[in-house]
């Protein structure tokens, strides 16, 4: 309960701090966000050494890549944009009220709450809190409660860097977090399973907070009959093993045609040798964190080989000295629909990779599941292209890549049906968190006088009414 009323009493710093400055100047957002990159910048040793003591082993290399650099990224791009996101936009008015004029004023919100995840704990915090920042606000984030290292490095790092009132870390375990999504923000953003977002969604109806969603799903790709299978291994290989799997847009299963089946698996064995050498001891490889996650990947596996799937292991599960333990590259060739591997979103090292007539009946599949955060495909030929664009859905789409729509700031990112609503980065992100505010200026000489009672039928007429 304390955790709770503290909470509260944050939000309420931050609301009164709101409103005796409602709307910052473009200095002082600045200013905000240079102080945040330089949180990320000064301390990044401290940042990589949290993560792994958190996740059991990290990759120095993932972390200073997808953690580190990708709020450098943003907080520079957004600074360097902010002046002209910041400049109402006029609207026409259109001929009938001329001379008025109309724009649009993006007003910032006031306090935004954000949730962040396990998995990428540094950068999915900081990256929605670059936005809402950006846009004016202030900002309450709620880590992980299975991060405690990076979030307490992240409550103290905040506290020297921010004023309480302008951004703060709220730490705590899963009660907590219930109060927190319960709390009357003006916007609530989660990163998450889709399970925990529809408690904070519901939480959050309470208050009429609106919420942004960032969830995951299965998101596929479809390797096309002139794709060079090499390449497509490589880089596939690349987003499915970053981070051991764990990775929201991460290729949670692959389609290839039938007749390339084999030679597709072949090509993925040679790329995850040439990635790691040195199997799952790797010091590139990352570590599973968790034993119930663990257990949950283990039932998928354990289920696919009980009905016959062909299994293929790219390396041995090595036992960590802390408890923890890295899981091989794994291959599931085939699973049928019915399998947790075919119906859950993997999250972890196991691949399925499955056969298919052909794209037409790789794209019926897209079609018939749920709406996966990322699609990808591996294809030159332009119509397919065409046709993925047309005919699927997914929070965004990679042609010829894994991952790398993220590393774009200046791409909106985010999820649609069961992979979540709403976007944010870059400029999305400052409308995300912003309210798009109409304001109509009328003229001295405006004609509408003509349209107030007694009504002048001939009026219609001249209106086109």
């Amino acid at each position: 309960m304390r955790h709770v009323h503290a909470s509260q009493a944050l939000l309420d710093a931050q609301r009164h701090a709101f409103n005796a400055a409602p709307y910052p100047s473009l200095a002082t957002r600045r200013d905000r966000l240079t102080r945040l990159a330089t949180l990320t910048r000064r301390h990044r040793d401290e940042i990589a050494a949290a993560i792994s003591e958190d996740v059991g082993h990290r990759a120095d290399m993932e972390t200073r890549v997808a953690e580190v650099a990708t709020v450098l990224q943003g907080a520079r791009f957004t600074r360097r944009k902010l002046r002209r996101w910041m400049r109402p936009r006029r609207r026409p008015v259109g001929w009938r009220l001329l001379p008025a004029r109309a724009k649009v004023h993006y007003q910032p919100l006031g306090v935004i709450g954000i949730i962040s995840p396990a998995n990428y704990p540094w950068s999915l915090a900081w990256l929605p809190a670059i936005d809402a920042l950006a846009a004016g606000n202030r900002v309450m984030i709620k880590p992980s409660e299975n991060t405690p290292a990076t979030s307490a490095l992240m409550a103290r790092l905040a506290a020297r860097y921010f004023a309480p009132e302008e951004l703060c870390v709220v730490e705590g375990d899963a009660e907590v977090a219930r109060h927190f999504s319960a709390l009357p923000f003006d916007h609530l953003l989660f990163t998450g399973s889709a399970t925990i977002g529809r408690e904070v969604s519901r939480a959050a109806a309470a208050n009429l907070t609106p919420v942004t969603l960032e969830l995951g799903g299965k998101s596929p790709a479809l390797v096309a009959a002139d794709a060079d299978l090499e390449k497509a291994a490589e880089r596939i290989a690349f987003g499915k093993w970053l981070n051991a799997g764990r990775t929201c847009i991460a290729p949670d299963y692959v389609m290839v045609e039938a007749s390339r089946l084999e030679a597709f698996l072949k090509a993925m064995q040679r790329q995850v040798a040439r990635f790691y050498p040195e199997g799952t001891a790797s010091r590139d490889y990352s570590s599973v964190p968790g034993p119930e996650h663990r257990k949950r990947l283990e039932h998928q596996l354990h289920e696919a080989r009980n009905h016959g799937c062909r299994i293929i292991d790219l390396g041995e599960r090595l036992e960590l000295p802390d408890g923890g333990a890295k899981l091989p590259p794994t291959l599931v060739v085939d699973p049928s629909d019915a399998l947790a591997i075919m119906r859950e979103e993997i999250f972890g090292p196991w691949l399925p990779v499955l056969g298919v007539r052909d794209m037409n009946a790789a794209i019926a599949r897209v079609q018939a599941g749920h709406r996966p955060l990322a699609l990808y495909a591996f294809t030159e030929d332009a119509a397919l292209r065409q046709r993925l664009l047309e005919q699927t859905h997914s929070g965004g789409v990679v042609f010829n890549d894994t991952l790398w729509h993220n590393a774009v700031p200046a791409l909106p990112f985010g999820g649609i049906g069961e992979s979540g609503s709403g976007a944010y980065h870059g400029e999305a992100g400052f409308q995300r968190f912003s309210h798009a505010r109409a304001v109509f200026v009328q003229s001295r000489r405006s004609p509408v006088g003509w349209l107030t009672p007694p009504y002048r039928r001939w009026l219609l007429r001249v209106l086109g009414l």
